[in-house]
């Protein structure tokens, strides 16, 4: 019972009781203990009161939305742990949706990405974990574990009645997020994939978009951000600001008025106002989303391919007092036009969706890039 004074403490001092009724609340506070008791004595089997309180914190995190989560002293640590080197991963992203584990983007060339994993993917279960009723941070601790061994998953996949299952073998995942080639047959467009933005993305990314402008030919691009996950703010702004003379690029909204900003671009179009179009799918996310949907505000790019994920927040991680932590969501992204791209996303000006099993981004089978190269030609 110590516990349940102590969590009602905490709960007493983390509301605004003048907002409702103090009643209202300590009766809540009377019925969470008692739960908790009842729990305790006629459950069926032994239960532990620590994990259960555990799981109310989690619980009352991830009411919030799905990417605010709880973690316990021995995850906060083992996810501030540097395993480079002793631990792999699969290389995707992921979030949570009605309490199931769902792909937000495989990243290119990783084993999941390999294995067949696609955006949209729920994860329901981890070997032989069911995912139901873990939280995030217990998912990413189970996919996780030493280079070079396998895992199982069991995947539910829109239009496909029966659960897929991937042996995926874990290895160290370094993402190259800038490449880029000339494409169509006349060599006169500069392709950039874009696979997500971190530290050294924006410069990678305008030193290939310098090579192309010394190139005569190229009259046009195509950029493609179609399963980038995202990442960095800054640099989805910096990116974003190569392609326009002015005007605002993003703003974030919270409650604490150092998260309420906006961003405006700098004079100077680094190519001086080509056509572009913005490649996206499912898979596009968070810092993609700002790109193409700043672009698109602006009438800067056409956009197209499939809506993107629908992040449009940012989370901080922060430490508690008995060593944990958790994911909180601090501040919402908004677009130029001021509409916001949670569980929305950036709609496509052109809707092509992706066509076969064999789809593969960048290949002879990509109808959605092949469309992209359509429009420069007609």
């Amino acid at each position: 019972m110590k516990k349940i004074i102590i969590f009602s403490f905490i709960l007493l001092n983390s509301f605004n009781l003048s907002a409702f009724s103090k009643n209202d609340l300590y009766e809540k506070i009377d019925l969470f203990g008692e739960v908790l008791e009842k729990i305790k004595k006629d459950y069926v089997e032994d239960v532990d009161q620590v994990e259960i309180m555990d799981s109310a914190i989690n619980g009352v995190l991830q009411s919030l939305d799905p990417y605010s989560a709880y973690m316990s002293p021995e995850l906060f640590k083992e996810m501030q742990t540097d395993t480079s080197g002793q631990f792999g991963g699969l290389g995707i992203e992921i979030g949570m949706e009605a309490g199931v584990v769902k792909v937000i983007s495989p990243i290119d060339d990783t084993p999941a990405a390999k294995a067949g994993i696609k955006a949209g993917d729920y994860i329901v279960k981890i070997g032989k974990e069911q995912v139901q009723g873990k939280s995030l941070m217990e998912a990413v601790k189970l996919m996780r574990g030493p280079v070079g061994s396998s895992i199982d998953l069991t995947v539910r996949r829109k239009k496909v009645k029966k659960p897929l299952e991937f042996k995926i073998t874990r290895k160290i995942i370094e993402v190259q997020s800038v490449s880029s080639e000339v494409v169509s047959r006349d060599k006169n467009l500069g392709y950039i994939r874009l696979k997500s933005f971190n530290e050294n993305s924006d410069k990678q990314f305008l030193k290939a978009l310098k090579k192309f402008e010394n190139n005569p030919k190229i009259k046009g691009y195509v950029l493609d951000l179609r399963n980038n996950p995202g990442g960095l703010l800054t640099k989805a702004i910096n990116i974003t600001d190569y392609f326009l003379n002015d005007g605002e690029i993003v703003s974030t909204k919270g409650r604490d008025i150092s998260e309420t900003r906006k961003f405006f671009a700098r004079k100077g179009d680094e190519i001086k106002g080509k056509p572009i179009v913005v490649l996206i799918n499912n898979g596009s996310a968070s810092a993609s989303e700002i790109f193409a949907g700043a672009l698109k505000d602006h009438k800067r790019a056409i956009i197209l391919g499939e809506n993107s994920y629908g992040k449009g927040s940012v989370q901080s991680i922060i430490p508690l007092q008995n060593g944990g932590g958790m994911r909180l969501t601090i501040s919402k992204y908004y677009l130029p036009s001021g509409k916001s791209i949670s569980e929305v996303g950036v709609t496509p000006d052109i809707l092509v969706e992706e066509i076969g099993d064999d789809f593969k981004i960048n290949s002879n089978k990509d109808n959605q890039l092949n469309y992209a190269i359509k429009l420069f030609n007609s």
